[in-house]
C-alpha cells in the first residue's frame, strides 16, 4: 500500500495513504457533530461529571472533533508500532507502517510461522492499545474540572483505544484476533491447514461483518467486510501455495537454457522485430558469446525505437541491463514472491558465473502449483513436469 512517506520511527517508514487525508476530516466532523452524545457516554462509563453545555458553543465542538480524530490516529499509529517492534525483535523486516481509511497497516516482509512468534507479535498491538487507553483513562482522572475540553478528548480515546483493541481481537482473519487463533492452531497442526481454518473463520466473520453492514447502513462496515474476506482468502491462498513449494526449487521447474529462445546484442532492431513475428515470441534473453546473461529485450524495447532506424539500433542498444534473476537452488517459492514484487512476468535463472541456464515465469510456478496440488504429491508431479507430459506452457 503505497502512500506519502512522512519519515522513520526505529528505522520504519512511516507513511500516509491519500484515503487517510479523506478519512480523517470525516472523523473529525463526526465526533464534532456529536459531542453532547458523546460527552454522556464519557461520563456514564468513566465516571465523569463533564458539562456538555461548554463543549458546544462556538467552534469548540470542531476543534475537539479534530483533536480527537487525530489522537485516535496516533493511537492506531503506536498500536502498529506494537505490532512492528516485537516483528523486529525476531528479526522480521519491516517495509513499512500505512495510515489509510480503515485505520494503520504495518507490512511485514515476512510473517514467522513459528506461532509463539506470530502469537507474540498479534497480541502485541491490542496490548499497546489497552495499555494507551489506560494512560488516557489516568489523564482523565488527574485532570482538573478547569480543564474539561482537554478530559472529554483523553476519556474518548482511552474508551476508543480499549475499544480498538477487543475489535482487534475478534476472528476476522487477518485481524489480530485472527493471526492469534491461527497461531494457537499451529501448535498442534502444519501452518498451512492452521492458515485454511483462520482463513475460513475469518471470512465467515466478514460475510457477517458486511451483513450487519447492510442493516446498519455502514459504507465503512462493509467496507472493512471485504477488506477482511480479501485478504482472508489471499493469505490463504500464499500459505497453501508455500507449503505446496516446500522442497521444491527454481531449477526443478525453470524451463532450461537448452529449450530457451535467446537473443544476441548485436541484432538489430529490424531482424529482432521479424524474429518475433515468425516465433510469436515478445521478449527474449540477451546473452553475450559466452553464454552469460547480460539483459533482456521485449517487444516494448523494440517498439522504442522509431521504424526508419530499426535497421541502425541493435538489441543491446534499447535492452534493459537492470534484470532481477535468480540461481536454479532457490526455492520455487521464493521466485514467485520476486516476480509479484517485481510485478515481472519471469525470471532468468542464472548460475554462480553468471551463465543463464532457464527461466522461470509466474506461469510456469502456478502450473507447478496446480499439478502438485492435483497430484498430492510434488515429487511425483516434478518428475512428469521435466518429463514434458504436465507442463505444455514451459515451452
Amino acid at each position: 500500500m503505497r502512500g506519502l512517506r512522512l519519515g522513520r520511527v526505529f528505522d520504519i517508514p512511516i507513511q500516509l495513504n491519500w484515503t487517510f487525508l479523506l478519512i480523517l476530516p470525516i472523523f473529525a466532523w463526526v465526533i464534532g457533530s456529536d459531542i453532547d452524545r458523546l460527552t454522556g457516554l464519557v461520563n456514564d462509563l468513566l465516571g465523569g461529571s463533564i458539562a456538555a453545555d461548554p463543549l458546544t458553543a462556538g467552534l469548540t465542538p470542531w476543534l475537539l472533533g479534530s483533536a480527537a480524530a487525530a489522537g485516535l490516529f496516533v493511537g492506531v499509529l503506536l498500536h502498529e508500532f506494537g505490532h512492528s517492534l516485537v516483528a523486529m525483535r525476531y528479526g522480521v523486516e519491516i517495509e513499512s507502517i500505512t495510515l489509510w481509511l480503515l485505520g494503520g497497516v504495518a507490512n511485514f516482509k515476512t510473517i514467522p510461522e513459528d506461532w509463539r512468534q506470530e502469537f507474540s507479535i498479534a497480541i502485541a498491538g491490542p496490548v499497546v492499545s489497552v495499555m494507551v487507553g489506560v494512560l488516557s483513562f489516568v489523564a482523565f482522572l488527574v485532570l482538573p474540572p478547569s480543564l474539561d475540553a482537554v478530559r472529554f478528548v483523553v476519556g474518548y480515546l482511552a474508551l476508543m483505544n480499549v475499544g480498538l483493541a477487543a475489535f482487534n481481537m475478534l476472528p476476522g482473519f487477518p485481524m489480530d484476533g485472527g493471526r492469534v487463533l491461527r497461531a494457537l492452531l499451529a501448535r498442534t497442526r502444519p501452518h498451512a491447514r492452521a492458515t485454511k481454518i483462520a482463513s475460513e473463520v475469518g471470512k465467515t466473520f466478514a460475510f457477517v461483518l458486511g451483513m450487519l453492514g447492510l442493516f446498519a447502513f455502514s459504507p465503512i462496515m462493509i467496507l472493512l467486510a471485504f477488506f477482511i474476506y480479501i485478504a482472508a482468502s489471499g493469505e490463504a491462498q500464499q500459505s497453501a501455495i508455500k507449503s505446496a513449494f516446500q522442497d521444491v526449487t527454481v531449477g526443478d521447474i525453470m524451463t532450461p537454457e537448452r529449450d530457451l529462445l535467446v537473443a544476441d546484442p548485436k541484432t538489430t532492431i529490424s531482424d529482432l522485430m521479424t524474429r518475433m513475428l515468425t516465433e510469436r515470441h515478445t521478449g527474449y534473453p540477451v546473452v553475450d558469446s559466452r553464454g552469460a546473461l547480460i539483459g533482456m529485450v521485449t517487444l516494448d524495447d523494440a517498439r522504442s525505437v522509431g521504424e526508419v532506424e530499426r535497421d541502425a539500433y541493435t538489441v543491446e542498444d534499447v535492452m534493459q541491463r537492470d534484470v532481477q534473476t535468480i540461481t536454479p537452488d532457490a526455492d520455487a517459492f521464493t521466485a514467485l514472491q520476486r516476480i509479484q514484487d517485481g510485478d515481472i512476468g519471469r525470471l532468468p535463472v542464472v548460475d554462480a558465473a553468471g551463465d543463464l541456464v532457464g527461466i522461470v515465469s509466474k506461469n510456469d510456478l502456478m502450473t507447478a502449483f496446480n499439478v502438485i496440488q492435483s497430484r498430492g504429491d510434488a515429487t511425483t508431479g516434478l518428475q512428469q513436469a521435466q518429463s514434458g507430459s504436465e507442463f505444455p506452457s514451459i515451452r
